[in-house]
């Protein structure tokens, strides 16, 4: 089926002849005669009643008159859709991110890309890192922010930020006056750490072993801010990323940084490699990459 055809079919009613509609469409006369007796074939139905003197609709055409419209309405709308598509004035993207790197950067995100793009929904989904590089190799969601290092081979990646860790301590405790810290000074500590399943709690037990001893882990949390409030409880200390500490109000707790080794937390957005761009993820992206 021929949208030409509906058209001129659609020309017919609207002007109320064969004749009239040649006129305004510049097509000629036999051209919409036979364009509407191919679609009344296609669609094994007829079109007009031809008993009478003037054009009448049959129930059948009625229909097609009613539906055709709808469709060219919409293939009219299609160059102005697909021109905000491409101007990122409307969309969706699905953005992953664990529930650490969601608190600490979807609001600024969320905020930022609104004022620049109001019309565009961004539909946030907080799981763990390795789920979220899942999803993402699926194509179940757009974007993810993750730490990093990925597979190069699988995803885009860009890192966005990174941070320095920094030790967390009650003020009172005995390290609290040294200007800086090792790693390996830390072996006989309790640590407070990130429950499993969250990529900083292999990274730091493996940067310990690193440093040559297996730390004593008294407790594990999903929460940074309760994570802070054993260590100002006396409870432990914890290795955090200076941007969470920074997050908080305890005037008991300090930091102090590390200088050997220097731990970093990387975060990087990704994408699927090879995957599909769509206008709108590509507006997100730049946000990242200017």
């Amino acid at each position: 089926m021929k949208f030409q055809d509906i058209e001129s079919f659609i020309g017919v009613v609207n002007h109320g002849s064969f004749t009239k509609a040649s006129e305004h469409s510049y097509i000629s006369q036999p051209s919409i005669s036979k364009a509407v007796k191919r679609l009344e074939g296609e669609l094994q139905v007829e079109l007009f009643d031809r008993s009478t003197r003037h054009l009448r609709l049959t129930d059948a055409g009625k229909v097609v008159y009613r539906q055709g419209e709808q469709a060219l309405t919409s293939l009219a709308k299609l160059p102005s859709m697909l021109n905000e598509l491409k101007d990122g004035t409307a969309g969706e993207i699905k953005i992953g991110m664990p529930p650490l790197i969601g608190t600490l950067f979807f609001p600024k995100i969320a905020r930022t890309f609104r004022e620049r793009y109001p019309n565009v929904k961004l539909e946030l989904v907080e799981l763990g890192a390795q789920l979220i590089e899942q999803l993402v190799e699926k194509s179940k969601i757009d974007v993810g922010l993750i730490v990093l290092p990925v597979d190069q081979s699988l995803f885009n990646i860009d890192s966005f930020y990174s941070d320095e860790f920094v030790l967390c301590i009650h003020q009172n405790h005995q390290l609290a006056t040294q200007e800086s810290v090792t790693l390996a000074e830390l072996k006989d500590e309790q640590f407070i750490v990130f429950s499993k399943g969250f990529t900083l709690h292999d990274y730091i037990i493996n940067s310990c072993k690193e440093a040559g001893f297996v730390p004593s882990i008294l407790y594990e949390s999903s929460q940074w801010d309760l994570i802070l409030e054993l260590v100002a409880s006396k409870m432990g200390i914890a290795l955090l990323p200076k941007l969470i500490f920074e997050r908080q109000n305890n005037s008991e707790v300090k930091t102090i940084p590390l200088k050997s080794p220097r731990l970093l937390w990387d975060l990087g957005i990704i994408t699927k490699k090879g995957g599909y761009h769509s206008f709108v993820l590509r507006k997100l992206l730049q946000l990242f990459t200017n």
